[in-house]
């Protein structure tokens, strides 16, 4: 996994709620392994039609959007099945960081375990930045993951939350099976005392 950084950059707006993992990956793609790569399947039914050809009203498919590294939704967005594929396409298509009110619980852990980081601001806020980006094409949101600091377009800064080993992991690049084999002397010289204090 990539150490997140800094992140200034195009954010799409996707003024819809509920936006689900199926919407996201449809079910067909899911045999698919990540390292095939998923950025043609993100969306797939809402960018492209029947034939394959692109959907010139999907946003992705507008310029400047087709570099958007921040995705901006409605509430509950990444609700739905498990599929931690949703997550890889999102990446896959060069996607870093999601903004909502709120996130599918399990969309959001899998986010945070796959280099996507997962930004919960108040409602009105990410109705406004919906507004605004509407209003502003290509307009870019930065993203500070060690301050936990969002800075709009119109230079309003407001602070999120993120769980402090999640942040830890993105900040350095590594998953949860990295960060444990970072700690085996650790765990060797804990499991040697153990079992000498219950010998």
């Amino acid at each position: 996994m990539d150490k997140f950084q800094p992140l200034d950059a195009i954010a799409a707006p996707i003024n819809q709620a509920n936006v689900d993992t199926d919407q996201i990956i449809p079910a067909r793609f899911l045999s698919r392994p990540r390292e095939t790569g998923l950025a043609e399947c993100l969306f797939r039914d809402l960018r492209f039609d029947a034939e394959g050809n692109e959907r010139p009203d999907f946003i992705l498919n507008v310029d400047p959007y087709r570099s958007a590294k921040i995705v901006v939704g409605g509430n509950n967005f990444g609700c739905g099945s498990s599929r931690e594929n949703a997550v890889w396409a999102l990446h896959a298509f060069g996607i870093r960081a999601a903004i909502a009110p709120s996130f599918g619980d399990i969309f959001n852990n899998n986010s945070l375990k796959n280099g996507l980081l997962p930004v919960v601001l108040p409602q009105d806020v990410v109705e406004g930045l919906l507004a605004w980006l509407a209003d502003h094409p290509g307009a870019r949101v930065a993203i500070d993951l060690a301050a936990q600091e969002a800075t709009l377009p119109d230079g309003s800064v407001h602070h999120f939350d993120v769980d402090p080993f999640a942040k830890h992991c993105l900040l350095n690049g590594v998953d949860e099976m990295a960060y444990t084999l970072s700690k085996v002397e650790e765990i060797e010289a804990f499991e040697h005392r153990f079992g000498r204090e219950n010998a």
